[in-house]
Parts: structure tokens; sequence; C-alpha cells
């Protein structure tokens, strides 16, 4: 008898060619039957919180809170190394002079926005649609905007100057890869669907870096109207050998990311890493 497990990913190209393989059978999927849930990542996060999925994306932000529910995968993470999501604005501006300035932000439980909580404690946060932010900016609707997916590669396209890049600052201050999206498995399967789950992500995973132009046709649907070579750079930056096997210094991203948190106290508390398939 077959065993359904719904996986829920966004509909971004990096998700979308991370998933590929599962969508279309290309991997060994056992008894079980996995159904796509494909939703922004911020309603993904809010259904973490309520439990209702057997495996879902989320933003690393979030996992504090459904810790309790919820393993980390070693595998499918987005990882960024000396990249990550950009405040950018109309005018040159410097990082110093963002105190006080009303910035929009793509969601109360992205990472990019403990990220800004992190590093920019002063500014004034305006939650909006990541796809409205660099309109946002562009109106004079807000002083500063932080964007996320495709549009770390196209803002300039829109007029737009780089403020910060959180990754580059991360970068400099941890010497670590930075954390932004991870993949975790509802406590509820057992052992069984866990290392079920985790097998045919990371074979899904495998299929597509392998596979890389048939995976990244797929993908493109979810480009948001750019050319396939600007959807390759992106999905190369969030799906690598880290996606594949985020190891101890993945780990040691996540442990820096929460304490940093506390330390803000944006969070009460670092919680346990639970991860399955760490190497």
């Amino acid at each position: 008898m077959s065993k359904t497990i719904r996986i829920g990913h966004s509909p971004d190209a990096d998700d979308a060619f991370m998933f590929y393989a599962i969508a279309h059978n290309k991997v060994d999927l056992g008894q079980y039957e996995f159904v796509h849930v494909v939703e922004d990542i911020e309603s993904l996060n809010r259904r973490a919180l309520e439990g209702e999925l057997e495996a879902t994306a989320i933003s690393a932000a979030v996992y504090p809170r459904v810790a309790e529910s919820y393993q980390i995968l070693s595998c499918g993470a987005s990882v960024g190394r000396c990249y990550g999501p950009i405040i950018v604005a109309r005018n040159q501006l410097s990082p110093s002079s963002l105190a006080g300035c009303r910035v929009a932000m793509p969601g109360p439980f992205t990472t990019a926005y403990l990220l800004m909580q992190i590093y920019f404690p002063g500014v004034e946060p305006v939650a909006m649609s990541f796809d409205a932010i660099v309109g946002a900016v562009n109106k004079g609707e807000v002083d500063a905007g932080l964007i996320i997916h495709e549009g770390q590669l196209t803002y300039s396209d829109a007029g737009l100057y780089k403020v910060v890049d959180l990754g580059e600052a991360w970068d400099k201050d941890t010497g670590l890869p930075i954390p932004l999206g991870l993949d975790v498995v509802h406590r509820r399967l057992g052992e069984e669907g866990v290392s079920k789950t985790y097998d045919v992500l990371y074979n899904s995973i495998c299929y597509a870096l392998e596979h890389e132009d048939e995976a990244l046709d797929y993908a493109l649907q979810y480009g948001r109207n750019v050319d396939k070579e600007t959807c390759r750079r992106f999905v190369r930056m969030y799906v690598n050998q880290d996606t594949i096997q985020m190891g101890d210094e993945g780990r040691r991203a996540l442990q820096k990311l929460y304490q940093l948190a506390v330390d803000r106290d944006v969070i009460s508390v670092v919680p346990p890493l639970d991860i399955v398939g760490l190497k």
C-alpha cells in the first residue's frame, strides 16, 4: 500500500530544479506517493508552524519555531557563499544611512528579514510580497528594499543600487556559508518515512545536477520571465554541493545564525539542531 507524503516547495526556479526528478518519476519513490504542494515560501512557513505537511521547504529563520515537530534534512538547503539577500535603493546609500529608513522586506518569517534584524535593527520594516519590492522602491513608497530570488541578479536592470549584500556581510563577519532555506521532515512519519524522504530528495537533487539542462528546462517555467542563462546562474547559486550535503560547516552556520538572533533578542533560545543524514 502506498503512503502519501505531501512535500511543500516554492514556485522558484531553484526549488523546481531540485524537485524535478520527483515530479517526473526520475528517482525511486518506493511505496510512497509524493504529492507536491507548491506555494510561496511565506505560505509554507505558516503551514510549517501548524505542522500541516509531512515534508516542506522553509526559511531557516522559522526553524526555531517548528523544531519540536520537524527534523532538518542535511540535503536541500539553500546556502549562499559570499552572497545572499540584498538591500537596494533608488540612490547610492551607505549601509550606515539605513537607520530609521522604511525598508520593504519579503515577510516576517523569511531568513532575509532575520538577517536584516541582526545587521540593521534600527530600520522600519515594511512587509510586502517579494515581487512587489523593486516596484515599491522605484516608486519611492519605501526608502529601500530587501530583495531575494532572481531580483538579486536583476535589480540593476530596474535602475536600483546595492546598499549592502547581507551574504557578503555575513561572510566577512563569520567566515561561514549563509543558511537561507531548509528542507524539513515531520517527526510523525517515523524513522522509515523520514529516511525515505531524505533518500528521495537527495537522489532528486543529484539527478538534477547531473542532468542540468533537462532539469533547468523544467525550472525555467518558474523563473519569472528571466532568460535561461539568468535562470541557470540563479539555480547554480542555490543548488550546489552545499545543497547535496550541508555538512558540519552548514550545521555551524545554522548554530551561528540562531545564536546571533538570540543575541539580538529576535528569538529566545537556540533550537536543538536535529539533522537527518548529516555527514
